[in-house]
């Protein structure tokens, strides 16, 4: 079964943040890291830390979430950040390590409109 993320990137001061939606998480983040889209937000504002993402069953659900997602405060996008990655590491660094399966469990979160 497929599944369907939600991200978040964020710039190195936590200032400028992008929400994405994609079906391969890691190859979409490659493509912010390398700027493969040299005039997209991410590559402009230097948005090159996954700092937050959701797993979804389906791509209709996800981008349903994403759209939810871009018209909140900028606060609830905050605290959303921060209840999953308070520091804001990037989380994209490890993907191997057993302390990033944490952040590969499916998230159910209450939606904030």
């Amino acid at each position: 079964m497929k599944h369907w993320y939600i991200y978040i990137m964020a710039n190195k001061s936590n200032k400028v943040i992008y929400i994405g939606c994609t079906d391969d998480l890691e190859a979409r983040v490659l493509e912010h890291k390398n700027k493969v889209y040299k005039k997209s937000l991410t590559a402009r504002y230097n948005c090159n830390k996954l700092v937050y993402f959701e797993e979804l069953e389906n791509g209709s659900e996800a981008s349903k979430r994403e759209k939810q997602m871009k018209k909140w405060k900028r606060e609830w996008k905050d605290n959303l950040i921060n209840d999953m990655n308070p520091t804001w590491i990037d989380i994209s660094l490890n993907w191997s390590n057993s302390v990033n399966s944490v952040y590969k469990i499916k998230r159910s979160l209450p939606t904030q409109e």
